[in-house]
């Protein structure tokens, strides 16, 4: 099958313009956690905190980071002719136009018919999604190529993609049976959680990383990155358990989930220690480089977060703080999984840091998020330690987080100075 010079360079510009839809999607996420810090400091009559954090949650995994990492799975594993295919664009604007319907409903009505119609058609577009990709790639022989190791990590995230639905399948159920707000219906969203940002994220941002090694003919021991593969695998099913040591389980559960940490933890060691790292950082400009290097240190706390909490004290005390929990997954969700996607997306040169607008947006946005997750578990430290609130806690959050969405406006206006310069 092959492609005219013209449908090429469509497919080009409709791919940024996909990029560009995702990062406008991350836009309206930082605005609606503006909005929500707001709220903890200020009223507005009719609007419910906890349906609006389900919108914020919803368009942050499926329409930032989801559109993002497809996006790139498709530019780097397909080869044109595939990744051109009018199924992908159907998939990537249906799975645009559920998320502007969660985005719609979710905040009037919560999980309701329409939000979870929306939610429901999202989950069985990444089905297809699945289905087509790993047909695609099969068809291009990409498990049998240089790739070879790269897309280990890619299929399994899908596989964590597909097995993290069952998480929000199973709420209907609970729900229905009178179980809203039971132990068993937050473990629900936990699993939906755990194997989304452990699972399909982790590796899908993994395979990417070996991807560049591999591309680049820098990874001279596979070896060792079949190793971090295996180990974060088979870790990756029973760190589950990390998640529900808050119901405070029987002692083999603390154990399980300790040994499923301790797995995770040698992975990033063994990730950390590739003689190849420093090499790889020589392909980056200095902003992804510099993004790079804090995705890969957030992994590192991540990996020892999830360690701390199968102490059974300290688990107790990761779920009874709020502020633990929000600063933890706007860690990984952020400073590990965004913080790369952009690095990557610069490498490649289909996101600009050239200009001031897209280098001061993303200072804006990095230096943000720093002071908005130190103020989180600094507040969670004093409650802990019961040193009371922060004097102006709740004002100085809302402050900070103002300048997430700024940082990201910035950056996004910032893309079309050098529109034409990306090229896939």
């Amino acid at each position: 099958m092959a492609l005219t010079y013209k449908s090429m360079l469509l497919n080009v510009h409709s791919k940024k313009n996909w990029l560009l839809g995702a990062l406008l999607n991350l836009l309206v996420v930082a605005l609606l956690g503006v909005f929500l810090r707001y709220l903890m400091v200020g009223t507005v009559a009719g609007v419910n905190y906890k349906n609006l954090l389900h919108a914020h949650s919803h368009v942050a995994l499926l329409g930032w980071l989801y559109s993002a990492v497809t996006v790139a799975l498709l530019l780097v594993f397909l080869p044109p002719e595939l990744r051109g295919k009018h199924t992908y664009t159907w998939q990537f604007w249906l799975s645009q136009g559920m998320v502007l319907g969660m985005l719609l409903t979710f905040p009037v009505q919560g999980y309701a018919a329409a939000s979870i119609t929306f939610s429901t058609a999202h989950i069985l577009l990444s089905y297809w999604f699945i289905y087509q990709f790993l047909k695609d790639a099969k068809a291009a022989g990409v498990a049998q190529g240089r790739h070879r190791l790269s897309f280990s990590f890619v299929k399994a995230a899908l596989f964590f993609l597909a097995l993290s639905s069952f998480g929000p399948w199973a709420m209907g159920p609970i729900m229905a049976t009178g179980r809203s707000g039971s132990e068993l219906y937050f473990n629900a969203i936990y699993f939906y959680l755990h194997f989304q940002y452990n699972g399909w994220f982790t590796f899908a941002v993994l395979g990417l990383f070996f991807w560049l090694l591999e591309h680049h003919h820098l990874l001279s021991s596979p070896t060792k990155g079949q190793t971090v593969f295996r180990l974060l695998f088979w870790a990756c099913l029973p760190a589950f358990l990390l998640s529900v040591l808050w119901i405070k389980p029987a002692g083999w559960v603390y154990w399980l989930g300790g040994l499923a940490a301790l797995a995770q933890v040698a992975a990033v060691v063994v990730l950390f220690l590739l003689p190849e790292r420093k090499k790889l950082f020589q392909l980056f400009h200095p902003w992804p480089r510099l993004l790079l290097k804090l995705a890969a240190a957030a992994l590192g706390l991540k990996a020892l977060m999830q360690m701390a909490t199968a102490f059974p004290y300290l688990a107790d005390v990761a779920f009874q703080l709020r502020f633990f929990i929000i600063g933890y997954l706007h860690l990984v969700l952020i400073g590990c999984i965004s913080f790369f996607v952009f690095a990557f997306l610069g490498q490649q040169g289909w996101l600009t840091f050239r200009g001031r607008k897209s280098r001061w947006g993303m200072g804006i946005f990095v230096l943000a998020f720093f002071t908005t997750e130190a103020l989180l578990f600094l507040q969670g430290t004093f409650l802990w330690l019961q040193m009371g609130d922060i004097p102006e806690y709740h004002a100085l959050l809302f402050t900070a987080s103002i300048f997430l969405p700024l940082g990201i406006l910035l950056f996004f206006l910032g893309q079309f100075r050098n529109k034409k310069e990306a090229s896939f």
